[in-house]
């Protein structure tokens, strides 16, 4: 099944000497429960990719699909809601609200929608993400690793259709950047949740079902020929 179709994409800043392409026409389809990496240098157009895919920016042109919704057809208002209740974000910066504790972190953007979270929903997350101990801390309490998994824990309680991670193990170290990836492959496999991440580590790609590369605003479906040429890992993770 589908959750995501984008089509024809294109993303232009500036006009004339100033006209910068930074996405060219891409197109792509993700199934329900996949695990995709989105890989380029830096300026290459990965995160610009994300956020029109996320909704957080418009296209030039083109077409974003999301089980089967049309994104920039929906007039402002309409969209925001969508993105809300449909798409989940992990950022490289954890963005948690200081003044809650992990718990109601995780629940915020429930709140937000007015809706009454399922306790039973939060102590699952609560436990595959190993922070039950940890509920009644506020972030400054917490390692880097830990915020990061409060991060996913709140872009999974809403249950949405698509989850965009953009460099979510940027500001870690080894170890918990493998820690960060190994729960959002559980989250994957567990929830069927369909996760799209940027990552500029070769290894955490690898780990990942299919490997987009972006360069110059085009994409580039990487085969494991491919994969194995540039230097990634071709085995999986358990």
């Amino acid at each position: 099944m589908e959750i995501l179709q984008v089509q024809n994409l294109c993303k232009t800043y500036g006009k004339s000497e100033t006209k910068v392409e930074a996405l060219k026409k891409v197109s792509f389809l993700l199934e329900k429960g996949s695990f995709s990496a989105v890989v380029g240098e830096s300026g290459s157009g990965k995160s610009t990719l994300l956020n029109c895919i996320g909704a957080l920016d418009v296209p030039t042109s083109g077409t974003v699909l999301i089980d089967g919704q049309n994104l920039f057809t929906m007039k402002e208002e309409e969209r925001t809601i969508f993105r809300r209740r449909n798409i989940g974000f992990i950022f490289q910066s954890f963005h948690l609200v200081a003044e809650l504790n992990v718990e109601q972190n995780i629940i915020f953007p429930l709140l937000l929608d007015y809706r009454k979270p399922d306790t039973a929903a939060v102590e699952e997350i609560l436990e595959i993400l190993g922070l039950k101990d940890r509920r009644h801390h506020l972030p400054n309490q917490l390692s880097g690793g830990q915020q990061q998994r409060v991060a996913i824990g709140r872009a999974l309680i809403t249950k949405p259709k698509l989850i965009l991670a953009d460099e979510p193990t940027g500001n870690l170290d080894s170890q918990n950047s493998q820690e960060v990836l190994d729960l959002l492959l559980r989250a994957s496999r567990h929830y069927q949740q369909t996760i799209l991440m940027i990552t500029h580590n070769n290894n955490l790609a690898a780990s990942t079902d299919r490997v987009l590369r972006v360069s110059d605003g085009l994409l580039t479906d990487m085969s494991q020929t491919d994969r194995k040429e540039e230097g990634y890992r071709d085995e999986k993770l358990s």
